[in-house]
């Protein structure tokens, strides 16, 4: 008479029972290795993508105050100095969707460092460089390289950091967004006042070096990502689609679109207002109004703790709600309360922001990268669109064009966040 044991044997090796022996081979789910939020990995990775932020922006929009001095040093139109900016921010919003697929083989911290480092090489170049023709080339290609940054930065974070400090940590990388973008453009303006552009260009590319070899040592390296072998087109055309079939995610890409839009069509006109009489400011108390991006830090780092512990959903809503009675604060003729309108644009811009980037992160399902690159591609799209849209209004009936034409994108953007919230509660 067989064991007990031998039966067993046997029922498992029945050719009978295929599915059974398939079962018994297969492993067990890999259980995902999170970062949590008071852990020195955590506080690691949350500084490390601040760097990256403030690396990216300030080196990406250092050269706007230089604009003037472009034109006068090379013999250009002022159209034709605002290449060195339009240039990178255009070739930043295709290389996106390219640093999206890419990451999916190469990986995501070793892209970020390479395009870090490449960026900040090519800043340190341009203040090298002898001709315009050779500086617009440079900073096309920094606009490239700088491209496998925030995408893949988001997907790091929707990927490593346990979802209930997702948030804040997005928050503090949004915060280094706003500080990069402050610092570029406020320290190479005082630089070249008091020195040269070149001097101002070279000495913001070597702290874009720095901060990409702080962002390496501090980062820790992925645990919840794979990379995929090869390059598989047909994978990523179903990854796009497939967050665009998301129900909740195309209405936060198009909060991207409308609060970016909203953001700098005021920043691109307001200054016209404020040269003529009777404020007539000057360049200098003009680029003072860059500071209020302090304000975005702070708002960017308090909205993504908010959000993580009362709803993201509620959160953003205010946030749109703040930037637009900063908006409408502006109509003012009084210099403080125009200030005070900017101060809570740029608050209430950083909120939605902040929180948008941490719900697509929540909200999509798998490829994170191809995620946040539809995002941010529509984030700059509305810089871009939006931004010279503006100007015709502002031509068509000055400031309350421009304010009408604001409240109206933020408007969308309010019915965006609710028809989202709603969504995604389904």
């Amino acid at each position: 008479m067989p064991r007990a044991a031998d039966k067993q044997l046997d029922v498992l090796e029945s050719p009978s029972l295929p599915n059974l022996q398939l079962v018994q081979a297969q492993p067990e789910p890999k259980e995902k290795q999170y970062l949590f939020r008071g852990t020195a990995p955590y506080r690691r990775a949350s500084i490390a993508l601040f760097l990256s932020g403030f690396a990216t922006f300030s080196l990406l929009y250092c050269v706007q105050p230089l604009m003037p001095i472009f034109a006068a040093d090379f013999h250009i139109s002022p159209a034709a100095s605002s290449l060195s900016l339009s240039l990178s921010t255009g070739f930043l919003a295709f290389a996106i969707f390219c640093a999206a697929a890419v990451s999916e083989s190469f990986g995501r911290r070793s892209l970020m460092f390479a395009s870090l480092l490449g960026a900040a090489l090519c800043t340190i170049a341009c203040s090298l460089v002898p001709s315009w023709h050779a500086l617009l080339v440079i900073r096309a290609l920094e606009g490239l390289l700088l491209g496998g940054v925030p995408a893949v930065a988001m997907a790091y974070l929707s990927e490593e950091i346990d979802p209930r400090g997702l948030g804040a940590s997005m928050g503090l990388y949004i915060a280094g967004n706003a500080f990069g973008g402050m610092a570029g453009r406020v320290v190479t303006g005082t630089l070249a006042e008091f020195f040269s552009w070149r001097i101002a260009l070279g000495t913001l590319g070597f702290l874009g070096l720095a901060a990409a070899v702080g962002f390496f040592l501090l980062l820790p390296a992925s645990r919840n990502f794979t990379p995929r072998r090869g390059f598989d087109a047909r994978f990523h055309l179903r990854a796009w689609i497939g967050h665009v079939s998301n129900p909740a995610l195309p209405f936060l890409f198009a909060i991207g679109f409308l609060a970016m839009g909203t953001f700098v069509t005021v920043y691109n006109y307001i200054g016209f207002r404020l040269v003529l009489p009777p404020y007539s400011l000057n360049q200098t108390e003009l680029g003072l109004i860059f500071t209020v991006y302090l304000f975005g830090i702070a708002a960017s780092w308090i909205a993504g703790m908010l959000g993580d512990r009362i709803g993201h959903f509620v959160v953003l809503p205010a946030g749109i709600a703040m930037a637009a009675a900063g908006v409408a604060a502006t109509l003012s003729s009084s210099l403080p309360l125009i200030i005070l309108g900017i101060v809570l644009l740029t608050s209430g811009f950083f909120v939605a922001h902040s929180v948008a980037s941490a719900l697509v992160g929540r909200l999509a399902r798998g490829t994170k990268g191809h995620a946040s690159s539809l995002y941010l591609l529509s984030y700059y799209v509305g810089s871009s669109v939006a931004g010279s849209a503006g100007g015709y209004f502002w031509s068509a009936d000055g400031w309350n064009a421009v304010v009408l034409f604001t409240l109206a994108l933020l408007a969308v953007g309010m019915i965006a966040a609710l028809v989202a919230a709603r969504l995604s509660r389904r």
